[in-house]
């Protein structure tokens, strides 16, 4: 057994095999992190607002854990050999051959139109959005805020989402619209005390 332990960490701690290695734990992470953020999110959404006998909600929220882990894990795959290979050729990595790798592998995994990739794809449109704000303020491209910008981003993004909400309803994101429908239209309506405040209706 110790034999065997020495064995496996002479090959964990030898460089002339960590590139395989990286590769095997960034699959291994991609589907833990994949578990971790989508089985709860999962859970809690389809226990809120799906409908359908235990064992359909409990399908529907394995099915969309496993694309979740399946598809972090085989981009984190795709990004890693594809730097490595553009690393190989240009001796090191540059802003063209990361962005390369991962718009391959993004249209690869996540360009393919599922509930999940939509949500994954717009959970990340609105951080790099947020992002390259920060960074373009960081470079001088804009100049610095003289108050908490943090309000104003706030109050422009809750306007435009109910705008969007009142008027064009049918253009937003299922979930979204279920959330807001949820808290905006269905506590206009109830009939007796218990859909007023036991059940929605």
């Amino acid at each position: 057994m110790a034999s065997t332990l020495a064995l496996i960490n002479s090959i964990l701690t030898n460089e002339k095999y960590k590139p395989i290695l990286a590769l095997i734990k960034g699959f291994r992470n991609g589907v833990v992190y994949g578990c971790k953020v989508r089985f709860p999110h999962s859970l809690v959404m389809t226990f809120l607002f799906k409908s359908g006998t235990l064992a359909e909600k409990f399908q529907g929220i394995l099915e969309a854990t496993y694309i979740h882990s399946k598809n972090l894990a085989f981009f984190t795959i795709i990004y890693k050999v594809v730097t490595g290979a553009l690393q190989w050729l240009q001796s090191e990595k540059n802003v063209g051959s990361i962005f390369l790798a991962a718009s391959i592998a993004g249209y690869t995994i996540f360009g393919n139109y599922n509930k999940v990739n939509e949500q994954v794809n717009l959970y990340l449109l609105s951080r790099i959005v947020y992002g390259l704000a920060q960074l373009s303020v960081k470079k001088g491209y804009v100049p610095k805020p003289k108050t908490a910008p943090f309000p104003m981003f706030a109050a422009f993004v809750w306007g435009v989402a109910l705008l969007l909400f009142e008027y064009e309803r049918e253009i937003l994101q299922t979930s979204m619209k279920s959330s807001m429908t949820y808290l905006y239209d269905d506590s206009n309506n109830w009939n007796s005390f218990r859909d007023f405040l036991i059940y929605n209706k």
